[in-house]
């Protein structure tokens, strides 16, 4: 039954102070990550990335890591844009503090419609210059996707996060050229051997392995990769899920690590069951789940379990010492 000029809707009030609650508390988050990013800037204790870290809208510490680096790496206003894919509703993402806090131009990908359709609806997408796109990304097709966007050349940051295919996207991309990197990697797989899934386009990292554990690559297949395509190892956050790469000719006084100095194993308790339902594993009982699983050693092009991958990697490591 419509209401009366004397009866407002009541639903439509609630939803009307719901969303101006929620500006508010995100103005809030941006002033406060805006007051301690101006704080790192003022520090001298600054020694590695989880000294940087404070978290706004990123998962873990990640905005932080990033205003330090774009500082750090002397990032020009032209350069001032991002690209990031996997941000679901971009609620919480790498690059939404860049976007609101110091206006940056960027692309964000997601491979579900309605997480795209949410995006479009959100204040920060006309208040910005972002574009959001909707599409499924592989290593065939990423580049074409960015170009079609209109993105190309030198841009601030790439943040690659796709629970799964992330080493072998990386390695395709060339039609930007960023200066930091974010990159998923997948601590389970240990500190040394150079592995990552196998190549799959239609790669689904719940259905993958019922676990939620068996995705993307490890730090020194990351580390690997970097080094290829003209990129330093800068660190991970603390928490051990992503990395972060500075292009070699804007390292400047950025400590450069190794994958074995850079690593941190993973507190984060996401297994699943058989059931799909949190099952809480942690540390080497995580390893135990997928240890059947195909890897691939990027070094060698070699396919093997997981369990063999780093039992050979170990062998040969422990015989040439």
């Amino acid at each position: 039954m419509p209401t009366s000029p004397e009866q407002p809707d009541t639903n439509a009030l609630v939803k009307s102070a719901m969303r101006s609650l929620h500006k508010r508390l995100s103005d809030m988050m941006v002033l406060q990550g805006r007051a301690l990013a101006v704080t790192n800037q003022q520090r001298s204790d600054i020694k590695s990335l989880h000294d940087a870290e404070f978290k706004v809208f990123s998962q873990f510490g990640e905005d932080g890591i990033i205003q330090y680096l774009i500082r750090e790496t002397k990032i020009s206003q032209e350069e001032s844009i991002f690209i990031e894919f996997g941000v679901e509703s971009y609620l919480e993402s790498n690059t939404r503090f860049l976007l609101v806090n110091n206006n940056w131009k960027g692309l964000v990908f997601d491979g579900a419609e309605q997480n795209v359709a949410a995006i479009k609806k959100q204040d920060f997408y006309w208040r910005n210059d972002l574009t959001a796109v909707h599409a499924w990304i592989d290593r065939d097709n990423i580049n074409q996707l960015i170009k079609n966007a209109g993105f190309s050349g030198d841009i601030g940051l790439l943040s690659v996060d796709i629970d799964g295919n992330d080493y072998w996207v990386w390695q395709a991309i060339d039609v930007v050229n960023p200066v930091i990197v974010a990159v998923e990697w997948n601590s389970i797989f240990g500190s040394e051997a150079p592995i990552s899934i196998p190549y799959d386009p239609k790669f689904f990292r719940t259905t993958a392995h019922f676990s939620n554990l068996y995705y993307g690559a490890s730090i020194a297949a990351l580390e690997q990769l970097g080094q290829q395509k003209g990129y330093s190892l800068i660190g991970s956050n603390s928490t051990g899920n992503n990395l972060f790469f500075v292009r070699n000719d804007r390292v400047g006084p950025l400590k450069v690590l190794t994958a074995k100095e850079a690593y941190v194993e993973s507190k984060i308790r996401e297994s699943r069951d058989e059931q799909y339902k949190l099952s809480f594993i942690a540390g080497k009982q995580r390893l135990k789940l997928i240890e059947d699983m195909l890897v691939k050693n990027v070094k060698t092009g070699e396919t093997n379990t997981l369990s063999e991958s780093v039992a050979a990697f170990n062998h040969i490591h422990t015989t040439n010492s």
